[in-house]
Protein backbone atom coordinates (compact mmCIF):
# COMPACT_ATOMS: atom_id res chain seq x y z
CA UNK A 1 0.00 0.00 0.00
CA UNK A 2 1.55 3.36 -1.15
CA UNK A 3 2.12 5.88 1.79
CA UNK A 4 0.27 9.12 2.74
CA UNK A 5 1.46 12.56 2.18
CA UNK A 6 1.66 12.80 5.50
CA UNK A 7 2.94 9.58 6.87
CA UNK A 8 6.03 10.80 3.86
CA UNK A 9 5.92 14.52 5.53
CA UNK A 10 5.92 13.14 9.22
CA UNK A 11 9.33 10.86 8.18
CA UNK A 12 10.83 13.79 6.54
CA UNK A 13 11.18 12.56 3.21
CA UNK A 14 9.43 14.75 0.38
CA UNK A 15 6.36 14.82 0.10
CA UNK A 16 3.19 17.00 -1.50
CA UNK A 17 1.78 19.71 0.72
CA UNK A 18 -0.98 19.85 -1.36
CA UNK A 19 -2.43 16.75 -0.92
CA UNK A 20 -5.86 16.49 0.44
CA UNK A 21 -5.16 15.23 3.73
CA UNK A 22 -2.51 17.45 4.64
CA UNK A 23 -5.08 20.41 3.67
CA UNK A 24 -7.29 19.39 5.95
CA UNK A 25 -5.20 19.38 8.53
CA UNK A 26 -4.25 22.82 7.78
CA UNK A 27 -7.67 24.14 7.35
CA UNK A 28 -8.05 22.82 11.10
CA UNK A 29 -4.91 24.07 12.50
CA UNK A 30 -6.23 27.23 10.60
CA UNK A 31 -9.59 27.17 12.98
CA UNK A 32 -7.64 26.14 16.18
CA UNK A 33 -5.39 29.50 15.76
CA UNK A 34 -8.43 31.71 15.24
CA UNK A 35 -9.60 30.18 18.26
CA UNK A 36 -6.79 30.52 20.49
CA UNK A 37 -5.45 34.09 19.04
CA UNK A 38 -9.11 35.23 19.88
CA UNK A 39 -9.18 33.62 23.89
CA UNK A 40 -8.39 36.00 26.49
CA UNK A 41 -8.57 33.54 29.58
CA UNK A 42 -5.10 31.52 30.38
CA UNK A 43 -6.91 28.62 31.37
CA UNK A 44 -8.71 28.34 28.04
CA UNK A 45 -5.65 29.06 26.00
CA UNK A 46 -3.76 26.40 27.93
CA UNK A 47 -6.65 23.89 27.22
CA UNK A 48 -6.53 24.55 23.80
CA UNK A 49 -2.55 24.02 23.44
CA UNK A 50 -2.79 20.65 25.14
CA UNK A 51 -6.17 20.44 22.35
CA UNK A 52 -3.38 20.55 19.55
CA UNK A 53 0.32 20.27 20.49
CA UNK A 54 1.71 17.09 20.85
CA UNK A 55 3.06 17.61 24.35
CA UNK A 56 2.39 20.65 26.42
CA UNK A 57 4.16 21.49 29.71
CA UNK A 58 3.16 22.66 33.16
CA UNK A 59 3.14 26.62 33.35
CA UNK A 60 4.21 26.55 29.82
CA UNK A 61 2.86 29.92 28.07
CA UNK A 62 2.53 30.81 24.46
CA UNK A 63 1.07 34.69 23.91
CA UNK A 64 -0.97 35.45 21.51
CA UNK A 65 -1.11 35.93 18.31
CA UNK A 66 0.43 32.70 17.56
CA UNK A 67 0.85 30.68 14.19
CA UNK A 68 1.59 27.71 13.16
CA UNK A 69 1.55 24.83 10.41
CA UNK A 70 0.21 22.12 12.35
CA UNK A 71 0.33 22.25 15.54
CA UNK A 72 0.34 18.13 16.77
CA UNK A 73 4.17 18.45 16.16
CA UNK A 74 4.92 20.43 18.77
CA UNK A 75 6.25 19.92 22.25
CA UNK A 76 6.84 22.08 24.98
CA UNK A 77 8.59 21.63 28.14
CA UNK A 78 7.41 22.93 31.66
CA UNK A 79 7.77 26.56 32.35
CA UNK A 80 7.84 27.64 28.47
CA UNK A 81 7.36 30.93 27.56
CA UNK A 82 6.48 32.03 24.05
CA UNK A 83 5.78 35.85 23.37
CA UNK A 84 3.55 37.22 20.95
CA UNK A 85 4.43 36.79 16.96
CA UNK A 86 5.90 33.57 17.21
CA UNK A 87 5.90 31.41 14.20
CA UNK A 88 6.15 27.77 13.96
CA UNK A 89 6.45 25.44 11.06
CA UNK A 90 6.27 22.40 12.15
CA UNK A 91 6.11 20.00 9.37
CA UNK A 92 7.74 17.79 11.46
CA UNK A 93 8.77 17.86 15.12
CA UNK A 94 9.80 21.07 17.21
CA UNK A 95 10.68 20.33 20.48
CA UNK A 96 11.49 22.92 23.17
CA UNK A 97 12.88 21.92 26.58
CA UNK A 98 11.84 23.19 30.00
CA UNK A 99 12.19 26.62 31.20
CA UNK A 100 13.04 27.98 27.61
CA UNK A 101 12.16 32.07 26.97
CA UNK A 102 11.34 32.49 23.08
CA UNK A 103 11.19 36.61 22.70
CA UNK A 104 8.26 38.31 20.32
CA UNK A 105 8.75 37.71 16.50
CA UNK A 106 10.57 34.29 16.63
CA UNK A 107 10.64 32.07 14.09
CA UNK A 108 10.90 28.23 14.51
CA UNK A 109 11.10 26.83 10.51
CA UNK A 110 11.45 23.15 9.92
CA UNK A 111 10.08 23.50 6.34
CA UNK A 112 12.66 22.85 3.51
CA UNK A 113 13.00 22.64 -0.15
CA UNK A 114 15.31 21.06 -2.40
CA UNK A 115 18.19 23.03 -3.27
CA UNK A 116 18.11 22.44 -7.08
CA UNK A 117 15.92 24.60 -9.24
CA UNK A 118 14.40 21.52 -10.73
CA UNK A 119 13.62 19.67 -7.55
CA UNK A 120 11.65 23.23 -6.61
CA UNK A 121 9.88 22.88 -9.39
CA UNK A 122 8.11 19.47 -8.60
CA UNK A 123 6.48 21.15 -5.71
CA UNK A 124 7.70 18.70 -3.53
CA UNK A 125 9.18 19.94 0.56
CA UNK A 126 10.58 17.99 3.14
CA UNK A 127 11.05 19.33 6.90
CA UNK A 128 14.11 19.14 9.48
CA UNK A 129 13.12 18.67 12.73
CA UNK A 130 13.79 21.47 15.60
CA UNK A 131 14.98 20.12 19.41
CA UNK A 132 15.93 23.42 21.11
CA UNK A 133 17.41 22.43 25.27
CA UNK A 134 16.34 23.35 28.18
CA UNK A 135 16.79 27.07 29.66
CA UNK A 136 17.36 28.78 26.40
CA UNK A 137 16.47 32.14 25.82
CA UNK A 138 16.06 32.96 22.32
CA UNK A 139 16.12 36.82 21.81
CA UNK A 140 13.10 38.67 19.82
CA UNK A 141 13.03 38.33 15.75
CA UNK A 142 15.00 35.54 15.70
CA UNK A 143 14.89 32.86 13.11
CA UNK A 144 15.83 29.44 13.58
CA UNK A 145 16.19 27.00 10.33
CA UNK A 146 15.40 23.57 9.73
CA UNK A 147 17.26 20.90 10.90
CA UNK A 148 18.83 22.82 14.09
CA UNK A 149 19.41 21.79 17.96
CA UNK A 150 19.92 24.08 20.14
CA UNK A 151 21.81 22.99 23.82
CA UNK A 152 20.59 23.36 27.12
CA UNK A 153 21.53 27.20 28.89
CA UNK A 154 22.50 28.26 25.17
CA UNK A 155 21.17 32.25 24.51
CA UNK A 156 20.19 33.04 20.64
CA UNK A 157 20.75 36.78 20.54
CA UNK A 158 18.27 39.28 19.11
CA UNK A 159 17.90 38.94 15.39
CA UNK A 160 19.76 36.21 15.24
CA UNK A 161 19.54 33.70 12.12
CA UNK A 162 20.38 30.46 13.11
CA UNK A 163 21.87 28.06 10.31
CA UNK A 164 23.57 25.38 12.47
CA UNK A 165 23.21 23.88 15.77
CA UNK A 166 24.71 25.69 19.09
CA UNK A 167 26.14 23.79 21.63
CA UNK A 168 25.23 24.12 25.29
CA UNK A 169 25.87 27.14 26.90
CA UNK A 170 27.13 29.40 23.99
CA UNK A 171 25.41 32.18 23.24
CA UNK A 172 25.56 33.42 19.29
CA UNK A 173 25.10 36.27 17.62
CA UNK A 174 23.94 37.74 13.79
CA UNK A 175 23.31 36.55 10.69
CA UNK A 176 24.67 34.22 10.25
CA UNK A 177 24.47 33.66 13.88
CA UNK A 178 27.55 32.71 15.33
CA UNK A 179 29.64 32.27 18.84
CA UNK A 180 30.05 35.64 20.86
CA UNK A 181 33.86 36.24 20.89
Amino acid sequence: MARSEKDKMLAGELYDATAPDLQADLAAAQQWMARYNAALDAAERHRLLVERFAVVGRDAVVRSPFHCDYGFNISLGAGVFVNFNCVILDVVPVVIGDRTQIGPGVQILTADHPRDAAGRASGLEFGRPIRIGRNVWIGGGAIILPGVSVGDDAVIGAGGVVTRDVPAGVTVLGNPARPRR
